[in-house]
């Protein structure tokens, strides 16, 4: 008999409906902070990944995330928030979720267990070789995800994956696994819950972490920011008033006139550097 998956296993508590709320919510905390140490122990695998990524990006390769469920929805989540975060094309990082975009809000019953879907909405894409491909599945099993990696790396893409078993079906088929074993969810089975956690921060670890290598930050600041609201204006102003020593008034006419942080520093023609 095959061994049961870490992330079916039974969870470490029982009779959760017995519980008041104050239990319940601690108990959650509690199998939460197991997440952040799991996922430190896969640091090796996240550097090894994003290395092999970065000399691709900036040959004009794009990153695709794959998921279905809970995990597409988080890759989908990561890849929108890069373009205004760091004023990138929203072609760069791309989310693919099984059943496509009404399957951000509602599931779509069985689209995960298509193994050549996952591929087929890809090449929608033209992928190319400078391109990489990271499967998102905590099971390490679903097919949709499955199929579009097997498929991406025979035909010379970059592939990785994040999984929260070891061993999987899903890390064979990549070149650069990252398995964050988080153990069995609180509610058992609920794979939204620690596994999604894992996947979240492992995902920020990568996109930031390129984000930065491609020179999209200065010191620490998001100087290539879209100036998309009123907070992030005011944000992109205190970041020029500091670097250039002006009124908030003049800082703010500047950044608008230039549309970003890093423009205005460029027109000015200044050396100064963000503190």
């Amino acid at each position: 008999m095959a061994t049961r998956a870490i992330t079916e296993q039974s969870s470490r508590y029982d009779h959760l409906e017995k519980m008041s709320v104050g239990e319940l919510l601690a108990h959650i905390n509690k199998e939460d902070a197991l997440v952040a140490e799991a996922v430190g122990k896969t640091l090796p695998q996240i550097e090894a990944l994003v290395t092999a990524i970065e000399p691709r990006m900036r040959r004009g390769g794009r990153l695709f995330y794959v998921g279905a469920g809970t995990s597409g929805r988080l890759g989908v989540l990561d890849a929108s928030e890069l373009p205004p975060t760091f004023g990138v094309s929203p072609d760069l990082v791309v989310g693919i979720i099984a059943g496509g975009d009404e399957a951000l809000r509602r599931a779509v019953e069985r689209a995960e267990d298509n193994p050549e879907q996952g591929w087929l909405d890809l090449e929608a894409f033209q992928p190319t070789a400078d391109d990489t491909v990271i499967g998102i599945a905590a099971s390490g099993t679903t097919p949709y995800v499955l199929g579009a990696v097997s498929e991406a790396r025979r035909r010379g893409l970059l592939t990785g994956c994040i999984t929260s078993n070891p061993q999987t079906p899903l890390a064979e088929a990549s070149e650069y696994p990252v398995e964050t074993i988080v153990g069995p969810e609180f509610v058992t089975g609920s794979s939204r819950m620690k596994s999604g956690t894992a996947q979240k921060m492992v995902l920020n670890m990568i996109s930031t972490s390129l984000m930065i290598r491609l020179g999209r930050v200065k010191g620490n600041r998001m100087v290539k920011m879209q100036l998309t609201n009123a907070k992030l204006v005011d944000r992109g102003t205190r970041m020029l008033q500091e670097a250039l020593g002006l009124s908030y008034e003049e800082a703010e006419h500047r950044l608008l006139d230039a549309g970003s942080v890093d423009k205005a520093l460029i027109n000015e023609n200044s050396t100064a550097h963000l503190k």
